[in-house]
C-alpha cells in the first residue's frame, strides 16, 4: 500500500489536483491524504474547505497556516511547521504538491528533508514575479515532474532534471474543463445571484514585486471598467500581499454599481461554467492565459504577472493604460480556437498520472538527485 499526500492552499490549486486526488482514492493499493491549508480556511475568501468537503474524500487534515503579520515568509515557515507535524503522523510514500505558491514550496521542503519523495504538478513554466522564483525553487526540490507540456519538459532538463523523472501528462484541470458534467450557466447565476444577461470576468492579483505600484494600477483599473458599459462579475484575488487593498477597493468603488457582482470564491466547476460563458476575461490571472483560450473566450492580460506563460496570439497583453484597457475591451471578440491538445494535453492527466504511479519505475527513483549535464 502506497501512500500519497496532496498539498492544496488554493482554489485553483485544488481545481488542478482533485481529478488526480479522485482517480487515486478509487484504485486498490493506494492511500490518500490531503493536507488542507493556506487560503482555503480564510472566511474572507470563501472558506473553500468546504468545497473540499463536499468530495468526500477519505482522509481530510485542516491547518491554519496564515499569521497576524501575513507576510509570506511566516506563513511559509508554519506551514512547514504543521506539514512536517502531519508527514511525521502519516509517513507518506510520496508528497504532490502543485504550481508556485509558498504552500507548495513547503511540502517540497517537508519532503525533500524528511527522504520523501516530491512530485510537482506543471513545473517548468515561466511566468513573472516571485511566483517564478517559487516554481524553479519546488522543481529543484522534487524528485517527480508531471508537466504540462513538452516545452516545459525541456526547460526542466535545461534546470539540470533527469529525463527519466520528468513525465508529459497535461493540465489536470483540462480534464475537468472537457467534462460534459459542468453544471449549466442559468444554475451557476443562481446560485450566485448573478442577474446579468451578457458579463465579463474581473480577475486580478496583487504582483508583490510591484507591491509599490499597486494603487496607482488599482486607480487606473476602477477608473477605466466604472466607464466602460460591461457588466462584470469580480472574483476576489489571492490572499498574496497587497490582496486586502484589492478587496477594499472593489467593496468601497465597485460594489455600490449594479453593474458590478463581486464574489469572494466560487466552486471549481462553476467558475469553468461562468467562464465559458462569459463576453471576455479581465485582470492577470492564469485563467486568462491558460483556460479562456481552451474555451475560446478572449483574454485581456494586465502587466507583468504572466510575462511568457503562453504564446498564444489571441491574448491582448497590455499595460496599466486607460486608453488601451478601453480599446482591449471593445476589440475583444471570440477568437479562433487553437489545438489544446498541444498547450495543455488531451484530457485524460488523471488516467496518465495513475498510470505513472502505478509503475515500478516510479518508487525506485533515487531519492538522492543528481544534476544532469546538458
Amino acid at each position: 500500500m502506497k501512500k500519497v499526500l496532496f498539498l492544496t492552499g488554493t482554489r485553483a490549486d485544488f481545481g488542478k489536483v482533485k481529478p488526480l486526488i479522485q482517480i487515486l482514492e478509487q484504485e486498490p493499493g493506494f492511500e490518500v491524504f490531503l493536507f488542507i491549508t493556506g487560503m482555503h480556511m480564510q472566511y474572507e475568501y470563501g472558506l473553500t474547505l468546504l468545497e473540499i468537503e463536499r468530495c468526500n474524500f477519505s482522509n481530510i487534515h485542516t491547518f491554519q497556516n496564515q499569521t497576524k503579520e501575513t507576510t509570506m515568509d511566516l506563513s511559509l515557515a508554519k506551514t512547514i511547521e504543521g506539514l512536517s507535524q502531519y508527514a511525521t503522523h502519516v509517513h507518506p510514500d510520496l508528497i504532490v504538491v502543485h504550481g508556485d505558491r509558498i504552500e507548495t514550496l513547503a511540502g517540497a521542503i517537508v519532503g525533500s528533508l524528511n527522504n520523501i519523495l516530491v512530485a510537482h504538478i506543471e513545473g517548468g513554466e515561466i511566468s513573472g514575479t516571485i511566483d517564478e522564483l517559487l516554481r524553479h525553487s519546488v522543481s529543484k526540490l522534487s524528485h517527480i515532474h508531471f508537466v504540462a507540456n513538452q516545452e516545459a519538459g525541456y526547460r526542466l532538463i535545461q534546470m539540470g532534471e533527469i529525463e527519466e523523472s520528468i513525465f508529459e501528462i497535461g493540465s489536470p484541470d483540462i480534464d475537468v474543463m472537457a467534462s460534459e458534467k459542468l453544471p449549466d450557466i442559468q444554475t451557476v447565476k443562481d446560485y450566485y445571484e448573478i442577474e446579468f444577461g451578457e458579463y465579463a470576468i474581473l480577475l486580478f492579483h496583487p504582483v508583490t514585486t510591484e507591491i509599490e505600484e499597486l494603487q496607482n494600477q488599482l486607480d487606473v483599473l476602477m477608473d477605466t471598467l466604472q466607464e466602460s458599459d460591461k457588466n462584470f462579475v469580480v472574483i476576489y484575488p489571492n490572499n498574496d500581499l497587497g490582496s486586502s487593498k484589492i478587496i477594499s477597493q472593489y467593496n468601497r468603488i465597485l460594489k455600490p454599481d449594479h453593474r458590478f457582482r463581486i464574489i469572494p470564491s466560487l466552486r471549481f466547476e462553476y467558475f469553468l461554467s461562468l467562464l465559458k460563458n462569459c463576453e471576455f476575461i479581465i485582470g492577470n490571472s492564469s485563467a486568462g492565459v491558460r483556460e479562456a483560450p481552451f474555451y475560446n473566450i478572449p483574454a485581456i492580460n494586465l502587466g507583468s504577472r504572466q510575462n511568457n506563460r503562453s504564446k498564444n496570439s489571441e491574448i491582448i497583453n497590455i499595460d496599466y493604460s486607460k486608453k488601451e484597457i478601453l480599446k482591449a475591451i471593445s476589440s475583444a471578440t471570440k477568437s479562433v480556437a487553437f489545438d489544446a491538445s498541444i498547450e495543455f494535453g488531451k484530457g485524460d492527466s488523471a488516467v496518465l498520472f495513475l498510470n505513472t504511479l502505478k509503475s515500478k519505475q516510479i518508487w525506485d527513483l533515487n531519492h538522492q538527485k543528481q544534476f544532469k549535464e546538458i
